[in-house]
């Protein structure tokens, strides 16, 4: 009689994403060429352990624009903000660095744009979130929330020949295509956005999860609960076939119940997820007997963003170099100053 080995499938791509490496690189760059404290409007990117990290570096994470003293410096989140919070700022001094991914910019001027030609603009997303938040503050008169497939019945609209639709950038694939469906089913004039506005990590991420799943007994997600690509993570592996489905923080969120009887554990994290707790996973699943670590790729993923602009130019002018952020998903938060 044989003994089946019991292995971990690790997702690949996973972690961290362009958009979050830059934003993390960014409070970490301002604290150590401006010194704490560094106050950040909201949190960086959701995910407890990055923002606890940086905490204990300096960093000094705060709900609102007024919570930050008069003159002080401030970066924004990887989420992005309204025109009425950059106004708020302006009107404190404050110095400010954005730190808004790239790709959530794109859709606040996708929104800038449909509400100048006078559409009325669809927006999927989480009502609360803060991207969303930031996207519906671009243009609030042209703005409703549809907040899933359940909200297209009470959706109206001013003229059903000029609507579009736009989405939050961190939502599952399949729950946002299911309401474009039924939108377009209800305004069937319903434009779509120039390009996809869900990102690619989300989209990556998902499709290694669907690989994973059918092979797993049971499917472990890193990531914090704010996180809404890491909780997303969660329902597509038990919709792709995953017997069992979790979301932790840490390691020391495991439960070694949920490995009893299983031979096969899907691994793999949100996209606010620095590498290093991966690993802390992998080890503690190796010391339950998960000793063969099985990588399954899926995309490459060599996308980077510069640095913000005002945190370039301020390390430029003192004559240091302006590091290039890491690629996404390999790189591991800075954990030397804890």
């Amino acid at each position: 009689m044989t003994t089946s080995t019991k292995r971990i499938l690790l997702a690949a791509p996973r972690g961290y994403c362009a958009g979050v490496d830059r934003a993390v690189e960014a409070v970490e760059q301002a604290l150590d060429h401006y010194g704490a404290p560094i106050y950040v409007r909201k949190e960086i990117v959701h995910n407890k352990f990055v923002v606890e990290t940086l905490s204990k570096r300096g960093a000094i994470f705060v709900h609102e624009t007024d919570e930050v003293p008069e003159g002080a410096r401030v970066i924004f989140s990887a989420h992005g903000v309204s025109p009425a919070v950059h106004a708020q700022a302006a009107e404190r001094n404050l110095d400010t660095i954005d730190a808004t991914c790239p790709l959530v910019t794109k859709v606040h001027k996708e929104a800038v744009r449909f509400a100048k030609d006078e559409y009325d603009i669809l927006l999927i997303g989480h009502d609360g979130h803060e991207e969303v938040e930031g996207t519906a503050g671009e243009a609030p008169e042209h703005i409703q929330l549809v907040d899933g497939p359940a909200a297209v019945d009470s959706v109206t609209v001013r003229d059903p020949e000029k609507v579009v639709w736009l989405s939050q950038t961190t939502l599952s694939v399949d729950e946002t295509m299911e309401t474009v469906r039924r939108l377009r089913e209800k305004f069937p004039a319903l434009q779509d956005p120039p390009s996809d506005d869900i990102c690619y990590a989300t989209q990556n991420r998902q499709v290694a999860v669907k690989k994973i799943a059918p092979d797993a007994d049971v499917m472990i997600v890193v990531g914090s609960a704010n996180s809404s690509n890491s909780v997303r993570l969660v329902e597509v592996a038990l919709e792709a076939g995953a017997r069992s489905a979790y979301r932790v923080d840490t390691a020391d969120g495991l439960d070694p119940s949920w490995f009893e009887g299983a031979t096969s554990v899907g691994l793999s994290s949100g996209a606010s997820v620095p590498e290093i707790l991966v690993r802390d996973v992998i080890t503690q699943l190796g010391e339950w007997g998960f000793g063969e670590v099985d990588e399954v790729r899926t995309a490459t993923e060599d996308l980077m963003f510069s640095l913000p602009r005002e945190l370039r130019a301020d390390l430029k002018k003192a004559g240091q170099p302006v590091p290039r952020p890491a690629r996404g998903s390999r790189r591991s938060l800075d954990v030397s100053a804890t």
